[in-house]
């Protein structure tokens, strides 16, 4: 019999001119998960492909494109897409985890993670990934398990995605979905529908689709969260005072928001956005896009549980990067339980070298008030470092690219060589 579970889980926001410092926008998205779950950060090349190739999806094979972006990716150790990540063209996205009156019980098919990382390797604008995972939808369905074990926890998906200029929320439901633009402050997505009745793109039957089903009379103003949610409050209840609580905390840093601000938000446990628990914040992402092309986008990850006791640590997109080999996880192959049938009759051990240096020392601070607090203000310090060290390339551009080939590796490295210290 398949268990149902009821987590709570992730938040992502963005903010864009007037409500940031300087032109500049700023991603950011906590992804909670189970709390044994490791998540890996990766980078993978661009690259060109043949006419006929195919690629493995984490349940299915679909067709690949000539040319795939380069991109940088956290993601469950498990699974082939992503929670969350950036490419090369700055484009940033994040999914979150929504239910509905249509059911997410469906076959295997493309996990809502397979469309962030589609989204990211062939789409070089915000708008474009809008398209890239609405027609992948349409194809392939969204379906599957999304956690590493037999409990069958499916759901639909929304997606909130920016590039220099603009961000745009996608919600589905199935295979219907809405989408809707924003082009100045700030937005942040739990896990409920939040696009109402501002809709710039849909899907072409959306609506028939609501009437069929008696949803909506066809007659009053169309509103896509309410005609496609449970007609009681979201089944996740603890999602609405989530998505509240970051509203307020990005309402308060209005004008002001930074790298900092959005890491200060991603840490806040009072709000829930720091999640504890069976599920917990297992990676979190920051991106600063500069609006000038000219200038590079840094996109900063923990690689380990728990922001607030974690260092972000910068990645910048050079020609020559080199792979993240402390932030990636073992890889099993074709062995891996995940790829065979049965699926999930067991789990190997998913660590990579980051998170089992910072594992130890979790517990350390932990367990020692004094002893904690000192490795906490190291972390902190070493965070500050990097941050002012992006502030110039933000402001003046990178003028040596090989020189951050091995930029987050190293960071990876510093972080290391403070719990060594510990």
């Amino acid at each position: 019999m398949k268990t149902k579970m009821q987590p709570s889980s992730c938040d992502t926001f963005v903010a864009l001119p007037p409500s940031t410092e300087g032109q500049r926008i700023v991603f950011g998205k906590n992804s909670d998960r189970p709390c044994d779950e490791v998540q890996e950060v990766v980078y993978f090349p661009a690259k060109c492909y043949g006419a006929e190739e195919k690629v493995e999806c984490t349940y299915i094979e679909i067709d690949q494109v000539a040319h795939t972006y380069a991109v940088v990716l956290s993601r469950p150790a498990w699974l082939w897409g992503a929670e969350m990540g950036a490419n090369e063209h700055q484009v940033c996205i994040g999914n979150e985890a929504v239910w509905g009156r249509e059911s997410a019980d469906g076959d295997e098919a493309l996990l809502g993670m397979d469309l962030v990382r589609l989204g990211l390797e062939r789409a070089d604008t915000a708008e474009k990934a809008v398209d890239v995972i609405t027609e992948l939808l349409e194809k392939y369905g969204q379906g599957g398990s999304c956690m590493e074990d037999e409990s069958g926890f499916t759901y639909h998906n929304s997606f909130l995605i920016s590039d220099r200029k603009e961000a745009w929320l996608l919600e589905t439901s199935g295979k219907h979905w809405a989408a809707e633009k924003v082009e100045g402050g700030y937005r942040n997505i739990s896990n409920q529908y939040g696009i109402t009745s501002k809709i710039d793109k849909e899907h072409p039957q959306l609506r028939e689709y609501a009437r069929s089903k008696g949803w909506w009379d066809g007659e009053s103003q169309f509103n896509f969260a309410t005609v496609y949610s449970f007609m009681t409050t979201a089944r996740i209840e603890a999602s609405g005072s989530r998505y509240c609580e970051g509203k307020k905390l990005l309402e308060k840093s209005k004008g002001h928001i930074t790298a900092e601000t959005m890491m200060d938000i991603l840490r806040d446990k009072d709000s829930g956005i720091n999640m504890e628990g069976m599920f917990m914040t297992t990676g979190s992402m920051v991106s600063v896009i500069p609006m000038n092309p000219a200038l590079p986008g840094v996109h900063y990850f923990t690689a380990t549980p728990d922001p607030e006791r974690s260092v972000f640590k910068p990645f910048v997109f050079v020609t020559h990067t080199n792979q993240l080999k402390e932030t990636t996880s073992p890889s099993y192959g074709p062995n891996d339980p995940v790829k065979k049938k049965p699926r999930f009759q067991s789990k190997p051990d998913r660590k990579h070298e980051l998170f089992v240096k910072h594992q130890v020392v979790a517990a350390i601070i932990d367990s020692y008030k004094d002893r904690g607090k000192k490795i906490t203000d190291s972390m902190r310090q070493l965070e500050k470092e990097n941050i002012s060290r992006m502030e110039k390339i933000l402001s003046n551009g990178v003028e040596q690219p090989d020189y951050f080939a091995n930029l987050f590796p190293n960071s990876v490295q510093e972080e290391m060589a403070l719990y060594s210290k510990s």
